[in-house]
C-alpha cells in the first residue's frame, strides 16, 4: 500500500462489493442487502425487540424500522407489541423467512469463502481478530464523542 492510500478504502471497498454481492443473490426473495442482516439476525435470535436489533447490528433506529417494514411488506417476518413493554415491538420470522433460512445461510457463507479465499484457518483467524481489534478501537473512540 502507498503512504498516501487510506487504508479504510479497502474495508469500504469490501463492504460496497458485499452489498452488490448479496443484492443480486437475494433479488429473487424480493428483499435487499439492507434487509438481509436483519434476517440473518433473527436466524439465530427470533422474536427479539425491535431495539434490541438495531443494537446488535449496530443500525439506527429509523433504518432498523425501515427493514423491519420491508420484510413485513414482503411476508418474512411480523411485529407483536412486547406484552412487557407496550411501546416496543417484538420481530417474528414467518414460515416463508424460515423456509429460506438455508439459501440465506448458504449466500453469507459463499460471501466469507469468497473474502477468505486463499487465506489459511490461521490467517483467517488473524484477520477475524484484527478487525475486531479495529472494531474495539472504533468503538471506544466513538463513544466518548
Amino acid at each position: 500500500m502507498q503512504d498516501n492510500e487510506f487504508s479504510g478504502k479497502f474495508i469500504s471497498y469490501l463492504h460496497r462489493y458485499g452489498q452488490i454481492y448479496i443484492d443480486k443473490k437475494i433479488e429473487p426473495y424480493g428483499i435487499g442487502s439492507g434487509q438481509f442482516s436483519f434476517l440473518v439476525r433473527l436466524y439465530h435470535e427470533d422474536g427479539v425487540n425491535q431495539e434490541s436489533l438495531s443494537n446488535y447490528l449496530m443500525i439506527d433506529k429509523a433504518t432498523t424500522t425501515r427493514a423491519i417494514k420491508k420484510l413485513v411488506d414482503e411476508g418474512y417476518v411480523i411485529r407483536k407489541t412486547d406484552e412487557k413493554d407496550k411501546r416496543s415491538y417484538l420481530i417474528f420470522l414467518t414460515d416463508k423467512a424460515k423456509e429460506l433460512e438455508p439459501e440465506m445461510k448458504k449466500i453469507a457463507s459463499e460471501w466469507e469463502n469468497i473474502l477468505f479465499s486463499g487465506f489459511d484457518k490461521n490467517e483467517r483467524e488473524d484477520i477475524v481478530n484484527s478487525l475486531e481489534i479495529m472494531f474495539k478501537n472504533v468503538s471506544e473512540t466513538m463513544q466518548d464523542k
